[in-house]
């Protein structure tokens, strides 16, 4: 049985994380976890009461990096995995050195970022080159992160494994009445006979949210009543977004900081938009898949994985970068044509649920892990 430590940095809860834990073959890895945050996580208990080993170090950022290196060497010394896997920047950074430090052969780590340094943070970019350096193996998570690696950052391609992120659909598609109406009710978002416009992105330059707005400003003038609800409503970016905001009535629209329950949000959605600003900035985009896998048509800008799988008309409404004017007309196409609307969620639900099943990516990276 080979030894495989997880090292994660500010992760809360992740339904992704719980997926494998509980779906990885435990006759053949014996999988710990080192969670790196500021304070205990969710992930930490939900590990402990199913028997998996786990640690915790308490982390803030760049000045706990020395202690946060010592610690996790100590506990890869202890407890001797055969194989490290890192995910997040700080992760990457203080799990990989203590892994190479520790005589560690097999140090993994799982490319969540793709342009971001590249076009906003040119200095960390190099940081991103010395995770690369330390890592034996990267996977990335979309065939974007993979050309990124190679053309812009120089990886050797043989170094890279494309391992697109795995769901279970079941999480998406079983969502009692019960749990959607304690979202609604939570939010008040009592609007049955109104459109529910839904966005689930950080106040980020990239995500294109600054387009969204003014295009849900225009479609108020045909639906008065409709709704736009912006998840995960905070981030670097939040002075612009809020001005934008002022622009449109208060009772049009709802600001949610987190969600416990997305996939009950989902539900509440007449449509979704994300359009990020290119087709590089997303390294993956989950919420593509997540919003496809819970049934509500999607208006898109192609972005990272999107890139591999969303067409036009077929299973999304795919729109120009930085246009509110086409998002206008999407949300007007869309909010008129049911038939349109029936068909694409038909044809998302089904090309998402072939594509990236989790137990493909269990599968995958149990492949890696056997090498």
């Amino acid at each position: 049985m080979k030894k495989v430590t997880y090292i994660l940095s500010f992760v809360d809860k992740s339904l992704a994380f719980e997926w494998i834990a509980e779906r990885i073959n435990n006759d053949k890895y014996e999988l710990s976890f080192i969670l790196l945050s500021d304070k205990k996580p969710y992930l930490f208990n939900w590990l402990k009461e199913r028997g998996i080993i786990c640690f915790f170090i308490p982390h803030i950022g760049k000045k706990s990096y020395p202690n946060s290196i010592y610690k996790t060497l100590s506990i890869l010394n202890k407890i001797k995995p055969e194989i490290i896997h890192a995910h997040l920047f700080d992760a990457c950074i203080i799990g990989l050195i203590a892994g190479k430090l520790a005589g560690i052969n097999r140090r993994i780590h799982t490319r969540h970022n793709a342009t971001i340094h590249h076009n906003y943070f040119p200095n960390a970019v190099k940081y991103d080159k010395f995770i690369n350096f330390l890592s034996t193996d990267i996977i990335a998570i979309s065939e974007n992160v993979k050309n990124i690696l190679i053309e812009m950052e120089g990886v050797n391609k043989n170094k890279i494994h494309l391992i697109p992120h795995g769901f279970n659909f079941q999480e998406f598609e079983n969502v009692s009445i019960e749990r959607i109406e304690t979202v609604r009710q939570k939010y008040n978002l009592f609007h049955s006979n109104k459109p529910i416009v839904g966005v689930i992105s950080r106040y980020i330059h990239w995500k294109g949210i600054q387009y969204i707005i003014p295009a849900f400003k225009k479609i108020l003038q045909t639906y008065s009543d409709a709704h736009l609800v912006l998840a995960n409503a905070s981030g670097p970016y939040n002075e612009e977004i809020e001005v934008l905001l002022k622009q449109l009535p208060k009772k049009n629209y709802t600001e949610i900081k987190f969600e416990q329950d997305i996939a009950a949000l989902y539900k509440l959605f007449d449509c979704f938009v994300h359009t990020p600003i290119d087709e590089q900035s997303e390294a993956y985009g989950q919420i593509y898949v997540e919003a496809m896998a819970a049934e509500v048509p999607c208006i898109v800008t192609k972005s990272g994985i999107a890139n591999e799988y969303i067409e036009d008309k077929k299973n999304a409404i795919v729109v120009p970068f930085k246009n509110s004017v086409y998002i206008y007309e999407a949300l007007n196409l869309l909010l008129s044509n049911n038939d349109l609307k029936t068909s694409l969620i038909q044809n998302a639900r089904n090309d998402v649920k072939d594509r990236f099943g989790i137990d493909k990516m269990i599968c995958k990276l149990e492949e890696l892990y056997g090498k």
